[in-house]
């Protein structure tokens, strides 16, 4: 039953807009609140800063990949919010 327990994790990759990739073994069951964490602590940024989105939708902290239907291989974006600004007609 090996391949049950493999079954319940997934490998995501977290892709920033420069490029750059860090991947994370998740279980389908945990709130993405904690690869959110390790993400932002990795790369030293502020959570409040970053929005996490997955095929363009914004993936909430107490979301978890099943609730969503993440797949291994799937890739999350991170994106720097834009704060404030308008736009010039």
């Amino acid at each position: 039953m090996a391949d049950q327990s493999q079954a319940e994790y997934l490998n995501l990759k977290v892709k920033s807009q420069d490029g750059e990739e860090v991947f994370f073994k998740i279980k389908k069951q945990t709130q993405f609140k904690k690869l959110m964490d390790a993400y932002c602590s990795r790369q030293n940024l502020q959570i409040q800063n970053v929005r996490f989105l997955f095929d363009g939708e914004r993936i909430l902290e107490t979301q978890t990949p099943a609730d969503i239907g993440m797949e291994t291989g799937d890739e999350i974006d991170v994106v720097i919010e834009q704060v404030g600004g308008y736009k010039i007609m």
